[in-house]
């Protein structure tokens, strides 16, 4: 029998994992690192970049004909359903949806990012399932990791078959690991003298893995002669012999979704099947991520433009005290927030998927910030729609149907959207990975000062060393074109949203160095304050994404740019007070009391506050994730919540 059990690991071997995995190097400016660090490079971002006219003819042709089909396929079939019909998966491959980023070399469609999340846009409108299909298959799948990493053999085997609409599916989660890849189980033992690996295994929550024709699986390779050894990336077929689909998961959302747990029982792979080197699995799965957290926020921009059509027909016509809705004050806040941050949410997506075409910056942050920013809003916008639609809101498409009212799935998109702030990273992770980001120059100048094994003479050189750091960068936070009012003018009414982010990406470097200075190596766990410093930094990002966007389309379209400045400056209005709420709340919080309150729960101290109802869930199976003997009670804690938070 083999042991799938994830291995016992201390919370300092799951840190040094990651950290070994991250991208340590920052060989391209980046937008988003310089405004942590107070620096407000808008020449990064403005003008606001825009593809080349013949790759931007190129996609139009395509999406044309995208949105013909999409509008002949019926979503409330894949919900009534649970599935995707198989027509509809045909469909989508002979138009190339399988293959859209894939070069034409291959048998790809060779598009842009920017063209490729507006597909997703598109077909997400149809049903989410469809997205995260295509997603899952070319994002995080089998076509993403070989154009990164893989050998010319293996594109040339591999990346035409998924651009003929082979599905793709990618296996890292395990039952009882997440986010904490330091305890990944699966393992891919070396065979026939190198020649081959032996994987055993069970993935969870294995989206497409269901359907899958190719599988990237990631497994631990033992470290012995020869082999470097390590978590790696595999290509397997999913027909090996010794992968068995145990069963397909159903959720609240996403009901179409090709979702399993998968077995791995003495399957061989061969050694050409490698992505990459071994031990380089994590690190090619983190640089996929880069751009592949792109197609989560484009689809959340493409349900925010269904919720502004939804709420405006409805609260147009909608009459309640002798007027629409609309009129109203409190509906009237709503409609102003989803139209101001929809506007929002395609500008961070249109952005960040720019730079990525382009190539010239590192976008690592700015894609965590937009996968981040965009799912959390999204569903704030849903839960506004809900509210408009009231009772509508909360009834199925398929009961309001029944009753001969129009079927609009309000309540579907609430379900479906909620899982993008677990996907990819669930919205706590992407907080810590950001967070690591943007206090990096601070790790990298206190070098052994922020190390709590260092001894005293390693400390006091480190202090020496960030003195020396902090002498040069401190004083530049001091003032900058933020406090000079005539700073950003060709940007008319929105100079003020751009000076307000200047001031305040120095106020927020000059915050995390006064946690760095407070907290010292224990910054790192104190999870509270570094995550509202990301929140801001997202904040400040969307606000710059917003103002640069609305300017281009001044430039393109006077008209239009009218309108695009007046959601702009009333989106950065608003997000401004969200600023300065969570600038408040890195000082003045309950975050002591909130981590005390948690240890009290798990030692039983108000186990009476929970009698009075029944647990359904009583006896009908274990919980996977244990408690480690002998770790702390934060590190169990804080193990829980990572792993019950990462899907």
């Amino acid at each position: 029998m083999v042991d799938t059990s994830a291995p016992k690991v201390t919370e300092e071997e799951a840190r040094a994992v990651a950290e070994e995995a991250r991208e340590s190097g920052w060989d391209k400016p980046s937008f988003a690192k310089e405004l942590f660090l107070g620096r407000f490079r808008l020449d990064l971002v403005h003008p606001f970049p825009r593809p080349a006219a013949e790759d931007a003819a190129k996609a139009e042709e395509f999406l044309v004909r995208l949105h013909a089909y999409c509008e002949e396929m019926d979503g409330s079939v894949i919900e009534s359903q649970s599935r995707i019909p198989d027509e509809y998966v045909r469909g989508l491959a002979d138009l190339g949806c399988f293959g859209l980023k894939i070069s034409e070399e291959y048998g790809g469609l060779g598009l842009s990012q920017v063209a490729y999340n507006r597909a997703l846009m598109l077909v997400a409108s149809v049903h989410p399932s469809l997205g995260a299909l295509l997603s899952a298959h070319q994002s995080i799948g089998v076509p993403e990791p070989l154009k990164l990493a893989g050998t010319p053999e293996q594109k040339r085997e591999f990346l035409p078959r998924c651009a003929r609409g082979a599905i793709s599916a990618f296996l890292l989660t395990e039952p009882d690991v997440g986010s904490d890849p330091a305890r990944l189980a699966s393992s891919a033992v070396p065979i026939e003298g190198g020649a081959a690996y032996e994987l055993d295994g069970v993935k969870l929550w294995t989206t497409n893995g269901v359907v899958a024709e190719l599988l990237v699986v990631m497994a631990r390779v033992p470290k012995s002669e020869g082999h470097r050894g390590g978590i790696s990336a595999f290509v397997v077929e999913a027909d090996t012999p010794g992968i068995t689909v145990e069963r397909r998961n159903a959720f609240m959302g996403l009901h179409g979704i090709e979702n399993g747990v998968t077995r791995m029982y003495k399957v061989r792979v061969p050694r050409e099947n490698l992505i990459g080197r071994e031990g380089d699995g994590l690190k090619i799965a983190l640089t996929t991520l880069n751009a592949g957290r792109l197609a989560i926020p484009a689809m959340c921009a493409g349900a925010g433009k269904w919720s502004l059509k939804i709420a405006r027909e409805w609260s147009g016509v909608r009459v309640q005290w002798g007027k629409a809705i609309a009129e109203h004050a409190a509906v009237a806040n709503k409609l102003s927030f989803m139209a101001a941050t929809t506007y929002a949410l395609e500008a961070v997506v249109d952005l960040s998927a720019q730079m990525n075409d382009e190539g010239r910056n590192d976008i690592r942050i700015e894609a965590a910030l937009a996968k981040l920013w965009s799912s959390e809003m999204a569903c704030v916008i849903s839960d506004e729609l809900i509210q408009i639609r009231g009772g509508r809101g909360y009834e199925t498409a398929a009961s309001l149907a029944a009753r001969g009212e129009r079927a609009v799935p309000v309540e579907q998109l609430d379900r479906d959207l909620r899982i993008n702030r677990i996907f990819e990273g669930s919205s706590e992770i992407m907080r810590l990975l950001v967070a690591r980001e943007a206090v990096d120059a601070h790790l990298t100048a206190a070098g052994d000062l922020a190390d709590p094994h260092a001894d005293t003479g390693a400390k006091a050189r480190a202090a020496a060393k960030a003195s020396g750091f902090y002498a040069k960068w401190l004083p530049q936070l001091v003032a900058g074109k933020g406090q000079v009012p005539t700073s950003f003018g060709e940007f008319g009414v929105l100079a003020k949203h751009l000076r307000f982010v200047e001031r305040h990406s120095r106020k927020l470097a000059r915050s995390t160095f006064y946690g760095m200075a407070r907290w010292q190596a224990a910054l790192e766990k104190q999870q509270g304050f570094l995550g509202r410093v990301v929140d801001i930094g997202a904040e400040l990002f969307a606000m710059s994404a917003t103002c640069v966007k609305a300017e281009m389309q001044r430039e393109e379209n006077e008209a239009e740019g009218a309108a695009a400045y007046e959601l702009a400056d009333v989106f950065c209005r608003q997000a401004a007070l969200r600023v300065e709420k969570l600038f408040d709340g890195l000082w003045h919080n309950t975050d002591d009391a909130d981590k005390q309150v948690a240890r009290s729960i798990l030692e039983g101290r108000y186990a009476w506050l929970e009698r009075g109802v029944v647990d359904p869930s009583e006896g009908t199976g274990p919980w996977i994730t244990e408690w480690t003997p002998g770790a702390s009670t934060e590190e169990n804690l804080a193990r829980r919540f990572l792993h019950s938070t990462r899907l």
